[in-house]
């Protein structure tokens, strides 16, 4: 009988030991496809670079798929550069922006693309893309043609 016992808490030990593997397992996997799925960008102009971080909705995943890029840029307001892309970019799964300086963004009934060096907050119809993660403090003083590209992993 104690024999018996024994059999069944190891059979059932190795299992849950198993069955924790396979989670852990299972998480590397995610976490690893997540890390792949990353989109970051870069612009620059006259020996300027600021890097984008972009978030998964379908508006930068669009975006993104149209790169490289060249565009004349635009001041816009106070505390904003603007371009246009090729195609206008689909809302649909975007996150409504409440836009400070460094946000990038997209303001559907124009179909431009927002990069804000100033804060902002909310406005209807526009969308969150991403945000900087360097060069901020540079925004402001892009001008003229700009070249955006999908930045290496």
């Amino acid at each position: 009988m104690k024999g018996i016992k024994f059999l069944l808490i190891t059979v059932i030990c190795l299992f849950t030991v198993s069955a924790c593997k396979e989670k852990q397992t299972a998480n590397q996997k995610t976490m690893s496809q997540k890390e792949k799925t990353t989109m970051k960008i870069q612009v620059e102009n006259n020996q300027t670079t600021i890097l984008y971080k972009l978030n998964e909705s379908d508006g930068a995943k669009q975006l993104y798929e149209q790169l490289p890029l060249k565009v004349k840029i635009e001041n816009f307001n106070t505390n904003e550069k603007i371009f246009y892309p090729p195609k206008k970019l689909d809302t649909k799964n975007t996150p409504m922006a409440n836009a400070k300086a460094g946000t990038l963004a997209y303001y559907a009934p124009w179909g431009n693309i927002v990069m804000f060096y100033g804060d902002f907050g909310k406005g209807q119809g526009l969308y969150e893309l991403g945000n900087v993660i360097s060069g901020k403090n540079d925004l402001q003083n892009l001008k003229g043609t700009i070249t955006i590209a999908k930045l290496d992993q």
